[in-house]
């Protein structure tokens, strides 16, 4: 039975290292493909796998018995006896410990067992969580540089316009450029595989949005008034070189891409353990995660399958344990034998002849007396405070994971508004951009509301990918809390 239940919690935690646990379909170069790679490759999660199984060989060892103990004596001059010339003693002796303190022992190595398992999941779910998030961001960048690339086209798309009405001076044009449908994004060129991997294998980062083009556009809006003044309704040169100072930035936020996906990629590998260089492939598109948030639901199984509170009640648990077994071990101890001595034949008239030379058997019996009891007293009082601890330690983490819920919750609550925000602005700046290329080209607007606009067109595209990789990293922490997967 013992080795059964040993088994059982062995292949439990192979089948958590190996990712197999509900949920996760097992694609090659999807999530589910990398989270399986990780838990298989990634040190620390190893380690404390391995250290969960060491402990398991705690458990037999806690509820062995001492070993016998052999005494074995010589007589250098045999002594004269009643029964012949002692020549030699044997005594074998097993202690048996009080009753009951076996079973407190192997229950507190039990806890133990359950404590460096619950270890294990908690270093898991860190892993998988860092791992999802580095994803996401990879998503992210691919997302910008899709929308750059779009927004670029845009570009070209109106320098050839500026270029028609320079060569036609005086002569406004008919025909304005072809405009992307209202609604949609503008395609990028097109590519084999997704969009990143024409850059040559790039990474992704949390920390690109710092340096991508998102953060650039702001800085561009400002230069609008100052740098392009005011447009020219019959058009010039100016205009063109105007447009393709906005194409040198859109290709240098390109490079940027590039750059901050190739760092982030070798950071999303170390986690899998691999090579730094090995390609990192993300979908085409990145899309929101459907997630509906219960407060009562998550509540209770953050209670019920958090690892960190499952660990710290297994160490609570086992000092309870811990407190019976010291209880038992201050009670006597029984010691069982049984004594052999060898008995040589004697010449002595006072040695009865029928037991003359005749070996010596005598059944034993041993206890040991504890009374000294300060020791055991305090040894119950340390057990005791121990358990104490881990009870407080158990609510107040209890109280911080609650905590982590709620503010996980208000970020999810502020970027599901951001995406639905930024995906409305989006929709609004593409067809005003429309409308605005349409009078750019009748002599109506200025060159600078349209670059403006444009720009704001980008920015809100860039803020709607990192606001949806924001919001699916969310629903990662949330799988964090409860050590599982919301969306199976």
């Amino acid at each position: 039975m013992k080795n059964n239940i040993k088994i059982q919690l062995i292949l439990t935690g192979i089948a958590l290292l190996l990712g197999v646990s509900s949920g996760y379909a097992q694609q090659a170069d999807s999530l589910a493909f990398y989270l399986e790679t990780a838990a298989r490759n990634n040190p620390l999660v190893n380690s404390n796998f391995a250290l969960y199984k060491a402990s398991l060989e705690k458990i037999p060892q806690a509820g062995a018995y001492s070993d016998p103990e052999l005494d074995i004596g010589f007589f250098v001059k045999p002594m004269e006896t009643l029964g012949g010339k002692q020549i030699a003693d044997f005594t074998l002796m097993q202690m048996f410990p009080w009753f009951g303190t076996q079973k407190a022992a192997r229950n507190e190595a039990t806890e133990m067992s359950r404590m460096a398992y619950e270890q294990f999941r908690d270093a898991r779910n860190n892993l998988f969580y860092e791992v999802k998030s580095q994803w996401y961001q990879l998503c992210n960048l691919n997302e910008q540089y899709k929308n750059t690339q779009a927004n670029l086209v845009l570009l070209e798309q109106l320098e050839q316009l500026a270029l028609k009405r320079f060569s036609a001076p005086g002569v406004r044009s008919s025909s304005p450029v072809a405009a992307p449908v209202a609604g949609t994004t503008p395609a990028a060129p097109a590519s084999s595989g997704n969009s990143m991997d024409n850059m040559g294998g790039m990474g992704s980062s949390p920390q690109a949005s710092a340096s991508s083009p998102a953060s650039n556009n702001s800085t561009m809006s400002e230069m609008a008034a100052g740098s392009m003044g005011s447009g020219s309704s019959s058009g010039g040169m100016s205009d063109v070189l105007r447009i393709q100072i906005e194409k040198a930035e859109l290709e240098n936020n390109l490079e940027v891409i590039v750059s901050n996906r190739i760092a982030a990629e070798a950071r999303f590998n170390a986690l899998l353990n691999r090579d730094q260089q090995a390609r990192v492939a993300v979908p085409d598109t990145l899309e929101q995660i459907r997630f509906l948030v219960n407060d009562q639901t998550m509540t209770d199984s953050i209670i019920l399958a958090n690892p960190m509170l499952s660990m710290l009640e297994a160490e609570a648990n086992a000092y309870k344990a811990k407190a019976i077994m010291d209880k038992k071990m201050s009670y006597p101890m029984f010691g069982i034998g049984l004594q052999y001595s060898v008995v040589g034949k004697s010449d002595n008239a006072m040695v009865m002849p029928d037991m003359n030379g005749m070996d010596m058997v005598m059944p034993m019996f041993k206890i040991s007396i504890p009374i000294f009891r300060k020791k055991y007293n305090a040894q119950q009082r340390e057990s005791k405070h121990y358990r104490q601890a881990s009870e407080l330690k158990y609510e107040n983490t209890l109280n911080q994971l609650q905590a982590e819920y709620q503010t996980v919750k208000q970020q999810l609550a502020d970027a599901a508004r951001k995406v639905s925000l930024y995906k409305k602005q989006r929709d609004l700046a593409l067809s005003t951009w429309q409308l605005m290329v349409r009078e750019f080209s009748a002599g109506v607007s200025s060159l600078t509301d349209v670059i403006q606009l444009e720009r704001q067109l980008l920015d809100y595209s860039l803020k709607e990918s990192e606001a949806i990789a924001e919001y699916n990293t969310m629903v990662a922490g949330m799988e964090k809390l409860v050590a599982t997967s919301l969306n199976d």
